[in-house]
């Protein structure tokens, strides 16, 4: 699944005023009951059904059973909307999570397997670069969790930042191989056994010809299965790698 949205697009003080309810609200339109949350929580359901690119205020409107110009009296288009709609389904409840006072490991490890899910809930998530995020309430709700538990680790305030950064980094790119892989069944009409069925010929011939002896030993079972074992294998091992520098900072730290 490729970029074709980027957030932070739109006009950038509007959409702050959006996302912390600052600002003024609009006078009561034609349809008594439009809200910019219902607005917002249509859009994310178009989303949701039939992705991205199905995505536009003419759609969110029709859904909703509005004239299209109802929608701008409360954002002033897509690109503002989907702003909104980034923070929307980033929504974070800190009670529901592991107390990060009490260790960084398991409120970094809920944070991440949230993270992993809430890809799966919205793969057109995968779609939005997010290089220049708006950071909204529940961006910040999640990010304000992280650095409470990781307070204390001895890793300065970037690196503290630079951990966050790599845990969304894997997660990402773990949740499009996945993603990816469900869409080129769709696309082609050709299942992935059947696509690497297609190449066994070919394949069998290189594995025989000596010139790949690490690949030719592999268990046959090697490459079954979904991308589920990956995640929870690379999410085990940067927990580790973390664990190992945050131990070094602190062992430094001790040290008379």
């Amino acid at each position: 699944m490729t970029t074709t949205e980027h957030s932070g697009g739109g006009d950038i003080p509007r959409s702050l005023e959006l996302l912390w309810g600052l600002g003024d609200r609009p006078s009561r339109g034609p349809k008594p009951g439009l809200t910019l949350d219902r607005i917002v929580t249509t859009a994310v359901a178009v989303a949701d059904s039939d992705g991205l690119g199905a995505l536009s205020m003419r759609r969110v409107a029709t859904e909703l059973g509005v004239g299209t110009m109802s929608l701008y009296r409360y954002v002033p288009g897509k690109a503002e909307l989907l702003d909104l709609m980034l923070d929307k389904v980033s929504a974070f409840d800190a009670e529901a999570h592991p107390d990060p006072a009490a260790g960084w490991r398991p409120a970094l490890e809920a944070l991440a397997r949230d993270n992993w899910q809430l890809h799966q809930r919205h793969p057109w998530l995968l779609q939005v670069d997010q290089a220049r995020p708006l950071l909204g309430p529940n961006a910040l709700d999640s990010l304000e969790y992280a650095l409470r538990a990781l307070a204390g680790t001895g890793l300065t305030d970037r690196e503290k930042i630079h951990v966050m950064v790599s845990f969304g980094g894997f997660i990402t790119g773990t949740a499009r191989t996945e993603l990816n892989s469900a869409l080129a069944e769709k696309r082609t009409g050709i299942s992935n056994a059947d696509f690497w069925q297609a190449q066994e010929p070919a394949l069998s011939k290189a594995m025989l010809s000596g010139r790949y002896p690490a690949l030719a030993g592999l268990d046959q079972d090697t490459f079954t299965g979904d991308d589920t074992p990956v995640f929870e294998l690379g999410l085990t091992a940067l927990l580790d790698g973390f664990e190992a520098l945050i131990a070094n900072r602190t062992a430094r730290t001790d040290a008379p």
